[in-house]
């Protein structure tokens, strides 16, 4: 029987965690650390000097070019509420999305209004649909629970890339620790490590890369260290609230909440309420709503109230399955085959987490990145 912690709502499905003498976890605790560390410790009034400090260094960095930041939007509430903030602090960013051929029709729609509402330009990288499918299934018959990496890595590549054509200096994210705070290793793991994507694709992949977005560690050493291109999780300056924000976006720019996180693509949505808990037993709202308990935004019996309810009613998982599974060119039996293959760990294939520069490069580094709301 699986253990949950006392205070959030992780438990041991999770096969890392760990409890202390209280049924606390690791999770909740690290997390709660975090938030005794700047800049979550500082005044609201110290905050904005911060903030107004970073937001000077962006303009002057950026005042001869037609940009001075780069943004990424998926129609999302934290990613929204970045290009709306952005704007409203006097900021002239580029918004850049990835197509990876997921949309929903309701993302592209709170895009192209957001956007319009707001002036800000938008590139949009379309990538190429049989490289990406091959690299889906490849990671599908890889059988690891890390089947959104792909395009993780592929949009975390298009913002250095983008920042570094445009001549900018800064990267403003919307991932941020009040909504994204906890989130396994084991359950989601090598967001940044091309080897470990790459090892999957040459082992399982059969349509060579051509044209995908990706990143060596040593292209990442290149843009941070000799470009000098900083990433600024804007929302840590915040008072966020995921509620106020979807009040303000929909009252503000007619946005339309998806009414759950990850919404905005039909992939994650199937991978996150059908395969990872067919599959491995995860349910990633644990850990979405674990997030939302430790920055104090819900309590535990709301959470717990949550995971009580279906995460998708039956009749749209059928649908979504046959779209899925029509978009891959899967038939059920071979979908079933896949879904019956023993489970294996990001450990299993080669990766660089033994290079110590790359694990110098990643120290630190928190990561759900490319979790969106």
């Amino acid at each position: 029987m699986n253990k949950t912690c006392t205070y959030c709502v992780m438990d041991s499905t999770d096969p890392e965690i760990q409890f202390d003498n209280q049924g606390r976890c690791n999770h909740c605790r690290r997390a709660k650390a975090t938030f005794l560390k700047e800049p979550f410790c500082l005044t609201p009034g110290e905050k904005r000097k911060r903030l107004d400090k970073l937001v000077e260094e962006i303009k002057w960095t950026g005042r001869k070019k037609p940009y001075d930041c780069i943004i990424g939007v998926s129609g999302g509430v934290d990613s929204t509420y970045v290009a709306y903030m952005v704007k409203v602090m006097g900021l002239r960013p580029l918004a850049v999305h990835l197509d990876n051929g997921w949309n929903s029709r309701l993302a592209v729609t709170n895009i192209e209004i957001t956007l319009k509402k707001l002036g800000i330009d938008l590139y949009t990288h379309v990538i190429d649909w049989e490289e990406f499918r091959d690299l889906q299934l490849s990671f599908l018959k890889a059988s690891t629970p890390d089947s959104e990496i792909p395009s993780d890595h592929a949009i975390f590549t298009l913002l250095y890339q983008s920042a570094a054509r445009e001549g900018l200096r800064y990267v403003v994210t919307g991932m941020n620790h009040s909504t994204e705070s906890i989130m396994p290793q084991s359950w989601s793991h090598g967001h940044w490590d091309w080897k470990y994507i790459n090892n999957v694709h040459r082992k399982f992949g059969t349509v060579p890369f051509k044209t995908f977005p990706y990143m060596t560690y040593l292209q990442r050493l290149y843009y941070e260290s000799i470009l000098k291109i900083r990433w600024i999780s804007l929302l840590d300056y915040l008072d966020y609230k995921k509620e106020n924000a979807i009040n303000i976006l929909e009252q503000k720019l007619g946005w339309t909440c998806y009414g759950g996180k990850h919404r905005e693509s039909v992939y994650t949505r199937f991978y996150q309420t059908y395969i990872l808990p067919k599959k491995f037993g995860y349910d990633k709202r644990k850990g979405h709503l674990s997030s939302l308990i430790v920055s104090g935004q819900i309590t535990r019996e709301h959470a717990l109230e949550e995971l009580n309810k279906l995460p998708c009613d039956p009749a749209s998982l059928r649908e979504e399955k046959e779209y899925v599974l029509n978009k891959l060119d899967l038939t059920d039996s071979q979908f079933d085959e896949i879904l019956a293959k023993p489970p294996k760990k990001f450990a299993d294939y080669s990766s660089y987490e033994t290079n110590p520069f790359y694990r110098m490069l990643n120290r630190g580094t928190w990561l759900t990145f490319g979790e969106e709301s």
